[in-house]
């Protein structure tokens, strides 16, 4: 089968200290995409875009306005030959276009109906994300020939749900299609949106005002136009007594892959990335192995990429991670750059939202030692982007140091935008 190129890169310092059981790397994968920038095959791609359409989205009633403009949006950057559908959500959740639970597929016509039905949505009830999910994954269903399943869920407020009921839809819903989550306003809640975005390998970000969720919208369908593979996995096989601490993807966000493992034989660890177009990420592995004898040489895990196709599974790159036992104090405590930059910037985004969550409970001290650290961190790796955001939270008395004192006033749209935006990470300078 016809797949983007793909290559491995691994970072790391490769030698311990004598009786030394860690061994961390970071993974660097690359795909320059098989079709020389074109998208893949229409036919292998299906589109949903969930539509809050609550009560809430009339006040004020831009909001529901900007959301239909979105949705058109969205729908006009969608291949010829995509299986497409719109959802409205509400207490329940209610097919748009088509008025079925099924999906249709793009050309210029079916553009046209889909934006005029969108344009007669209206406002009104509750919310039920989970049952939004789960009638997306039910439609997804109807097209089992698409393998590249993407999905746009907009929200305005919280979730009324149960916690488990809410919980229970996103699992039946891992593995079945990706969704990007974007929140419009302020008075959603960071936390649920981020728990469907995490499970669903999507994105999750704020859209403060109304007026810019249309080049959100088409922006985020654009990348999802881009995908050529719908399901490549991270295969780590570690040697025997060894175990797998942990596998996080560290950029272009922290994701925590390492309770997401398949069993893929002895040893072996299936860790799933998503689709793939032309693009990389880095991903931020540890193993835990058995120390041996100094100069001795093991290999601590082989990193592999697979594809899972209708005809199974096809290794398309692989890279080696070692362990070498050393005396040599200054080989042992070298700090490799790669490794070193990404732990700050896993580290960078904890402390963000233990700060802000200190923040709301009213632990001043804690949120200023915390939003502090994150400030100093943002510093010291040239995260620019979070350093501003951390600038409307707090006054930087000294940024390299991290002495910071927490603002009297924030609105709530700047603290959200930082909550969404804390896992978003930069690469090593060169």
């Amino acid at each position: 089968m016809t797949h983007p190129d793909f290559n491995v890169e691994i970072f790391q310092n490769e030698y311990l200290p004598r009786g030394g059981r860690q061994v961390h790397a970071i993974i660097s994968v690359t795909s320059s995409g098989a079709l020389e920038g074109r998208p893949g095959p229409a036919a292998n791609a299906a589109e949903i875009i969930i539509v809050d359409c609550s009560g809430s989205m009339s006040a004020p009633m831009t909001k529901i306005v900007a959301a239909r403009q979105a949705t058109a949006a969205a729908v006009d950057a969608i291949r010829d030959g995509v299986a497409f559908a719109v959802v409205a959500g509400t207490g329940g959740a209610k097919p748009v276009f088509p008025q079925y639970a099924g999906l249709v597929t793009a050309d210029a016509r079916t553009r046209e109906e889909a934006k005029a039905a969108v344009n007669r949505l209206h406002a009104g009830g509750g919310t039920a994300i989970g049952k939004w999910l789960k009638l997306a994954r039910d439609m997804f269903a109807t097209r089992p020939a698409a393998a590249l399943r993407h999905a746009i869920l907009l929200t305005d407020g919280k979730n009324n749900e149960r916690g488990r009921t809410f919980d229970e839809a996103i699992r039946q819903c891992e593995g079945v299609f990706s969704c990007d989550c974007r929140g419009v306003g302020t008075d959603w809640n960071v936390d649920e949106l981020r728990k469907v975005s995490s499970a669903l390998l999507g994105t999750v970000d704020i859209v403060a005002e109304p007026e810019g969720l249309a080049a959100d919208f088409e922006a985020m369908m654009q990348t999802a136009m881009g995908k050529e593979v719908a399901d490549v996995a991270l295969r780590v096989r570690a040697p025997q007594h060894a175990t797998i601490k942990f596998v996080k993807q560290v950029e272009p966000t922290i994701e925590d892959l390492t309770e997401r493992r398949a069993d893929a034989g002895p040893q072996t660890g299936d860790y799933p990335t998503g689709a793939w177009g032309a693009e990389s990420r880095h991903y931020h592995l540890c193993v835990e192995v058995e120390p041996a004898s100094v100069g001795q040489e093991m290999l601590a895990a082989r990193v592999s990429l697979v594809l899972n196709s209708s005809s199974g599974p096809e290794v398309i790159a692989q890279g080696l991670v070692r362990a070498i036992w050393t005396d040599d104090e200054g080989l042992s405590t070298r700090i490799n750059r790669q490794v070193a930059h990404y732990t700050g910037q896993a580290e960078l985004a904890e402390v963000i939202q233990d700060g802000l969550a200190a923040r709301r409970a009213g632990d001043e001290d804690t949120a200023t030692a915390k939003l502090g650290r994150a400030v100093s961190l943002a510093h010291e790796s040239g995260n620019e982007d979070t350093a501003r955001l951390l600038a409307r939270v707090v006054d930087v008395v000294d940024a390299a140091t991290g002495a910071v004192r927490l603002k009297s006033k924030v609105t709530d749209a700047d603290e959200m935008t930082l909550d969404t935006r804390s896992s978003k990470t930069v690469r090593v300078k060169k």
